[in-house]
């Protein structure tokens, strides 16, 4: 099949192995739509994630599946999707921006890594139920100082956390930079993406000085994150059948 300017610049792995993973890239994207929207379900229908860690174990001793989604268990599984997701994206840019490409992708898995390395909904389950079989209030409050440590560390809050996201967030921008000087991908996808990411960049760097705001600005990006996944996933689905062509 003959390929139009466009595709002709999706990079040497254009056969059968890289048709799949552009598809499988495409298949990711479409699950992380799913985990955007069902975050939304969650945050309006059972609550927003707890303020301290003694609502924490509160929330998963009254309900432990409540407490599962409201402590973000469906971003410790949504995020290694990342990786697929970003590595298709960096075989169809990697031969006409080598080294944008490459640099972008080690921002994003060490952002990746970082994140995923800390605590998460995981670390509390076994504290929590320490603490709703504790007698005395002595065990209980050393439960509790255990739990605000792991809580002022976690996946929100931690240093790694801070420090991942700032990476995942840079990479983000710079494939999309990468996208807007290729023609593999549309504009209007490469614009979303530098839109979507340098916000969410934005909201890393002033969420201590300026919270409010910062959770505006989050709440704005994950709505263009959809679109942006969508944009993404349909153009590695295309891809995908050029090249098995």
């Amino acid at each position: 099949m003959k390929k139009d300017g466009k595709d002709s610049n999706i990079g040497q792995y254009s056969n059968s192995s890289s048709g799949k993973i552009y598809w499988l890239g495409g298949l990711a994207s479409m699950i992380l739509i799913a985990y955007c929207l069902s975050t939304f379900l969650i945050l309006v229908l059972i609550g927003p994630p707890p303020e301290n860690i003694r609502e924490c174990f509160s929330i998963l001793n009254e309900n432990k599946l409540h407490g599962l989604l409201r402590l973000d268990i469906l971003t410790v599984f949504a995020m290694p999707i990342y990786y697929l997701l970003f590595y298709s994206i960096y075989l169809t840019l990697k031969d006409k921006n080598h080294e944008f490409a490459t640099i972008s992708t080690i921002l994003v898995f060490v952002g990746l890594t970082l994140f995923l390395s800390c605590a998460s909904v995981f670390s509390y389950l076994n504290l929590s139920e320490k603490y709703a079989s504790a007698i005395d209030d002595s065990e209980k409050n050393l439960l509790l100082a255990a739990g605000e440590a792991l809580f002022s560390a976690d996946m929100w809050r931690g240093t790694g956390a801070f420090i991942g996201g700032l990476l995942l967030q840079t990479g983000g921008l710079l494939f999309s930079i990468a996208m807007l000087r290729s023609s593999v991908f549309s504009k209007i996808t490469a614009y979303t993406g530098i839109f979507v990411f340098g916000l969410d960049l934005i909201h890393i760097l002033i969420v201590f000085f300026l919270p409010l705001l910062s959770n505006i600005l989050m709440v704005i990006a994950g709505t263009f994150y959809i679109l942006w996944f969508l944009l993404v996933g349909f153009r590695l689905f295309e891809l995908s059948r050029i090249v098995r062509c």
